[in-house]
């Protein structure tokens, strides 16, 4: 039983891992106007990534139309990744990270 806490450790860094990067792309192309989030794949990228988003939005609007609670975001799961990899490394796991 041991060994699965880790395993499920390393797999829920892996996913907020994959998570920041889907963040990092969405954030860039949203720099672009050009792009029709109403295609696919833009489409699955946004539905995965904004209701998340929308969290911070309600917190942080806009301003002068600059929308800085990705930071928030990205601060927010950095900080469950780096949360999650040490007590994995408690667990005597080691994952490279």
């Amino acid at each position: 039983m041991s060994s699965t806490v880790p395993l499920l450790l390393q797999g829920v860094i892996s996913f907020i891992n994959i998570y920041l990067v889907l963040l990092v792309i969405r954030v860039l192309l949203s720099w672009f106007p050009s792009i029709n989030w109403y295609n696919q794949p833009w489409l699955t990228l946004s539905q995965l990534t904004d209701p998340y988003l929308n969290l911070f939005r309600s917190i942080i609007p806009p301003l002068g139309g600059i929308d800085f609670s990705p930071i928030l975001a990205f601060l927010l799961l950095q900080f469950l990744a780096t949360l999650f990899t040490q007590l994995a490394g408690g667990a005597g796991a080691s994952f490279g990270f």
